[in-house]
């Protein structure tokens, strides 16, 4: 599928990528681009944009003048920092650790993607990176963590990784009993290795439940968009916890 622009509203444009596995199995990955109350851009994560989507993106941002900043949300998506940094060169570029060590030669802010700070600095958006499990993994085939971004004007999830879209259609999906939305695949590698990781998961996956109630649309990386009844988050969650918990779990029982 070609890459293309969905606008979800309120300031908020989510940028469906592609990358190919091996040169041919098309996973897919994503961008996204917030308009600022204060006025100007931000870019979520990296994309080299191209042809059509890099001429819609220009015409909103004054030609990529108005971006203001740029943040890398997964510290395992670092493929296209340095084209996106090259797109617009005056953006103030955030990453987490592992980005400015696999680019150590670009401008990053001195301050973590995940930090506290950068959530200060820019209020239109809520952040929150999952507790009991680790942002940057040392096995660097684990790729949960993540840090969320939550764009409350249009109710806007973005989010690598951590959470991905059942791509089944629903009458399979149904009979199979399967959610919506799902935590990633590696979550029992991402915990971490010490008592109450799992519960400190869940707390956390219920708590955004609820501080983000009102999503309506949930954007992630390597599957789909996924448009919500407003206020039935909450229940997208649970259910996406409740077929983690095996795996929460296994791991409780290994650390009792």
């Amino acid at each position: 599928m070609a890459d293309r622009v969905i606008d979800l509203g309120n300031g908020f444009w989510n940028i469906r990528g592609t990358l190919r596995i091996g040169g041919v199995v098309n996973v897919g990955t994503q961008s996204s681009l917030v308009r600022l109350s204060s006025g100007g851009f931000l870019v979520l994560d990296s994309y080299g944009l191209r042809d059509t989507v890099a001429r819609q993106v220009m015409a909103l941002t004054d030609d990529g003048r108005a971006v203001r900043a740029i943040l890398n949300l997964h510290p395992f998506h670092t493929i296209h920092c340095e084209t996106t940094h090259r797109m617009f060169p005056q953006a103030l570029l955030f990453g987490s650790d592992r980005h400015r060590r696999t680019w150590p030669a670009l401008p990053w802010q001195p301050e973590a993607v995940e930090s506290a700070q950068v959530a200060a600095r820019f209020p239109d958006l809520r952040f929150s990176l999952p507790e009991g499990i680790d942002y940057i993994c040392q096995n660097e085939r684990v790729h949960a963590g993540s840090l969320l971004a939550y764009h409350p004007a249009s109710g806007s999830l973005h989010v690598d990784d951590t959470l991905n879209v059942l791509p089944i259609p629903g009458l399979l999906r149904r009979l199979l009993r399967l959610p919506r939305l799902t935590f990633h695949p590696t979550l029992g590698q991402a915990l971490q290795d010490r008592p109450g990781a799992a519960r400190d998961f869940r707390a956390w996956a219920l708590q955004i439940a609820k501080e983000w109630r009102d999503a309506r649309t949930v954007c992630a990386a390597h599957s789909a968009t996924l448009a919500i009844r407003p206020g039935s988050f909450p229940d997208h969650i649970r259910r996406a916890l409740d077929r983690a918990e095996p795996v929460l779990k296994r791991f409780e029982s290994k650390r009792a």
